[in-house]
């Protein structure tokens, strides 16, 4: 049997105007259960805040075999990156892709020897992920974990 690995078989493209529905549809597929957890899930408000908020300048479109997988983006602030609307499509978690594109997106922080920040919700698997890559806990609150990363030096 053929196992097809997303984490060799991965490309970014830049993201378009016309990317903001499927991303908006993945955010709610991916936050419903924690934003159900919180008791905050609110079927339009999860996708309208993303299009209210949607710039395609820093985000991109994840593919494994040239189809849609999920996004991520990674916006310059002031004193450090932000890693925000980070989503894989649910078939494709737990096998690797998340990991592959975030070692890429951090390869690139480092070359400018840049902070990473991130926040993740209460409770979330994804916080696991964030730290085996190195992200530590800067604060929190009842709903949001703030985390962050430094450039590795060696």
């Amino acid at each position: 049997m053929e196992t097809n690995t997303p984490l060799t078989n991965w490309t970014l493209r830049p993201a378009q105007p016309a990317d903001v529905e499927p991303i908006a549809e993945l955010r709610a597929v991916v936050m419903r259960p924690d934003l159900e957890r919180l008791g905050r899930f609110d079927e339009h408000r999860v996708r309208q805040r993303f299009r209210d908020a949607f710039d395609e300048r820093h985000m991109s479109i994840i593919l494994t075999e040239g189809r849609f997988a999920g996004c991520v983006a990674l916006r310059p602030a002031e004193d450090a990156h932000w890693l925000e609307h980070f989503f894989i499509t649910p078939a494709l978690q737990g096998h690797g892709l998340g990991s592959a594109v975030l070692n890429t997106l951090l390869a690139r922080t480092e070359a400018d020897d840049a902070l990473v920040r991130l926040n993740v919700l209460q409770g979330s698997a994804a916080r696991r992920l964030y730290e085996r890559h190195g992200f530590t806990v800067e604060s929190e609150d009842a709903v949001d974990v703030f985390m962050v990363r430094g450039p590795r030096t060696g």
